[in-house]
């Protein structure tokens, strides 16, 4: 697909990992700085959009919503359908460990993308472009409740039950600075329910919690 930035510099490095300075004779730019751009820009159009299209809901709700539209998951999702993980400039290495379709990386490249589309066109192409390939997964993340706070429900889960707050244990953490992912267990009193893996610890914690309710569903009890 082409990404509707005229601007080819931009676009350049857009699409260029900070692994790929270190094989590139030329390249001077990563795209990191791009990313943080993108991630202020896709803030706001997803917070203005989601206050015209749900007047009635409270903040809270709005909040969960958004940070469901822009979490990794989501916007890799959107990344590998826009192909950015074939279009991203790394190294050698980078690419033998998987990185056109890491998670992070590919969420991290739409970021950058729409922050270069920002710089190229102006707010109203970054909305466009978010509009078109971000928007309508929420009728799917609204059906499958993917939007809800996983930590606060197991929360309520287990406290009306009588047992006390859950707490949440780092178990391991491995790759590179750049995309490392976490491992966290979720333990109620001294029983240990589950384990969830991320890209931050917050993410983790809540697949953490997330498995930690299957559990609660199925045959195992408090």
């Amino acid at each position: 697909m082409t990404l509707p930035i005229k601007n080819q510099s931009l676009l350049d490095v857009a699409l260029t990992h900070r692994s790929f300075l270190n094989e590139s004779k030329t390249a001077t730019e990563h795209n990191e700085r791009m990313e943080y751009l993108g991630d202020a820009v896709l803030e706001l159009v997803v917070s203005e959009y989601l206050y015209h299209q749900f007047p009635d809901k409270p903040e809270g709700e709005l909040t969960a919503l958004r940070s469901a539209l822009v979490k990794t998951t989501t916007l890799a999702k959107v990344a590998h359908t826009l192909n950015l993980g074939a279009m991203l400039k790394m190294s050698h290495g980078e690419e033998q460990t998987g990185g056109r379709t890491n998670t992070g990386l590919l969420a991290n490249t739409f970021e950058s993308v729409t922050g270069a589309i920002y710089l190229d066109s102006g707010f109203d192409a970054a909305k466009d472009f978010i509009s078109t390939h971000l928007f309508p997964l929420l009728p799917d993340i609204i059906k499958n409740h993917s939007y809800k706070d996983y930590k606060s429900l197991f929360q309520e889960k287990v406290q009306a039950e009588g047992q006390p707050t859950p707490t949440y244990q780092s178990v391991s953490e491995h790759g590179p600075d750049h995309h490392k992912i976490f491992t966290v267990a979720v333990t109620v009193g001294d029983q240990s329910l589950a384990t969830g893996s991320g890209n931050s610890k917050q993410a983790a914690e809540q697949a953490a919690a997330h498995a930690a309710l299957g559990h609660l569903a199925g045959d195992i009890k408090l």
